[in-house]
């Protein structure tokens, strides 16, 4: 096992969690997909395979740490030690905050923050006992302001910023590279393809040109590292 190679997506449902394991497949790393739903990210590991590429599927609830924790037990005695982590799930329900259901913002909360924090940890944990790797939290505009009618999305991505920040400032020294990138538009999809018609060309982010940044911030030597990159459509204003 080539634990340098060694890769895990939490989220890698359709649309940008695909497009970054696809993204590191191709890079020749074994890539370990999961997802609550395990339909979906076996769905992305059978593309994997049938390009060519090494990638498995873990159905993993990962607000759960027992399921966590065997998440990356599984991937430590099934393909080793993973050089790269992506955080990528995330859920939201638009509703004014008078109307919001409690139970709606704590598994909102539960999914987007406390998700990222006990996937960071055992990845943390992990690279530790190797002696280095990358850790990928995805953000969003939300990240940075809360908008009428996101405090479900927006109280869960600045604390996902938060946990990135600290982390950085803590794990840095020990050689695990902790990056937090705001996707600052709408992501292109089949269902969002009008809009892109609709605006112009590539006016919604492409998932693969936004695979490719993490792909290389994964490649970054250590003497230049980005913290936070944030990528938006060139018609987003800002």
């Amino acid at each position: 096992m080539d634990e340098s190679k060694v890769g895990v997506v939490i989220g890698a449902g359709p649309g940008l969690g695909a497009a970054v394991a696809e993204r590191f497949a191709r890079g020749g790393y074994h890539m370990i997909v999961s997802s609550r739903r395990g339909d979906n990210c076996e769905a992305v590991a059978r593309r994997i395979r049938e390009g060519g590429g090494r990638a498995d599927a873990v159905a993993a609830d990962a607000t759960d740490p027992a399921a966590v924790q065997a998440l990356f037990d599984q991937v430590l005695t099934g393909a080793g030690r993973p050089s790269v982590v992506v955080f990528n799930a995330g859920a939201f329900e638009p509703n004014r905050v008078t109307d919001i259901d409690p139970d709606d913002f704590e598994r909102c909360w539960r999914v987007g923050c406390l998700g990222g924090f006990l996937v960071g940890q055992r990845a943390a944990q992990s690279m530790q006992a190797s002696g280095g790797g990358t850790i990928i939290f995805t953000g969003a505009t939300a990240s940075l302001r809360g908008g009428a009618g996101f405090a479900n999305l927006a109280v869960g991505k600045f604390g996902l910023r938060a946990l990135a920040q600290s982390m950085a400032r803590e794990l840095a020294p020990e050689n695990i590279h902790v990056a937090h990138v705001i996707i600052d538009g709408q992501i292109l999809s089949e269902d969002r393809r009008h809009l892109q018609d609709e605006r112009g060309p590539d006016a919604l982010l492409d998932p693969a040109a936004i695979a490719e940044q993490y792909y290389q911030l994964h490649c970054q030597h250590r003497s230049a590292w980005t913290h936070e990159l944030d990528l938006r459509p060139w018609v987003e204003k800002f």
